[in-house]
């Protein structure tokens, strides 16, 4: 099982990213996803997790009303719409697999990460 994350980059405080996560293998349409980040100094945190059929989604607080997490089963990926992005959203971002949860403890696969940098 691999989870390839991409689509980070350099954006001015205000603009909109969109991160992709590849799956491979058979486990993406039975598993819960997430996204986490990890920012400089800091312990890795929730951003959002979707279930298996796309139903159901849930946000931190941070990034409520300004992040949507979707997923296209059809394509074994994984999305982060981002848009108002903040300084503080400066992060690594990391996509996982496993169940539908707000804890990293519920997730047994992870990608490398994509750095995303919002400048003020």
């Amino acid at each position: 099982v691999q989870l390839q994350a991409s689509g980070g980059g350099l954006v001015q405080a205000g603009g909109s990213l969109r991160l992709s996560c590849a799956v491979s293998g058979r486990i993406f349409s039975r598993s819960g996803m997430g996204w986490f980040r990890q920012a400089p100094g800091k312990e890795r945190e929730f951003v959002a997790t979707i279930n298996r059929s796309g139903a159901l989604t849930y946000y931190a607080d941070s990034v409520k009303g300004r992040f949507t997490i979707s997923r296209d089963n059809a394509k074994n990926t994984l999305y982060l719409q981002m848009n108002s992005l903040k300084p503080e959203d400066t992060a690594v971002y990391y996509c996982a697999a496993g169940n539908y949860y707000p804890l990293t403890d519920g997730y047994d696969y992870w990608g490398q990460g994509t750095l995303v940098t919002v400048s003020s």
